[in-house]
């Protein structure tokens, strides 16, 4: 079994454009996905889209992929996620990617001195 310890969690969230059934549902979207710490690769993906082919999506798009290469990732989104929940998605991804970057510059060695 891989190491689980080496993974970390983060976590987004924005608002989603009213009128569709996951902002019936949630009001936001949530997107949390586990990274490996020494690859900077999403090992796991997942969303609070209302539908099981959307998150499924959404997972599959992201998982392999580098957190630090956000501009991938959003690039990504935009090109294969069509839904009305696409801006809401590609915020979070971006808040993820702060709280990413923000963790890692925490751990730097002038950090901890």
């Amino acid at each position: 079994m891989e190491n689980q310890s080496k993974r970390i969690l983060f976590s987004g969230y924005a608002k989603l454009p009213t009128g569709i059934t996951a902002s019936e549902i949630y009001k936001v979207i949530g997107v949390v996905i586990s990274v490996d710490e020494d690859t900077a690769l999403i090992m796991e993906a997942d969303c609070t889209l209302a539908t099981a082919v959307a998150r499924n999506h959404v997972s599959s798009i992201l998982i392999g992929k580098s957190i630090n290469n956000p501009d991938q990732l959003v690039r990504i989104v935009d090109k294969t996620y069509q839904g009305s929940a696409k801006k809401a998605i590609i915020t979070a991804i971006r808040i993820i990617y702060d709280k990413y970057r923000s963790y890692k510059e925490g751990l730097a060695p002038s950090a901890i001195d």
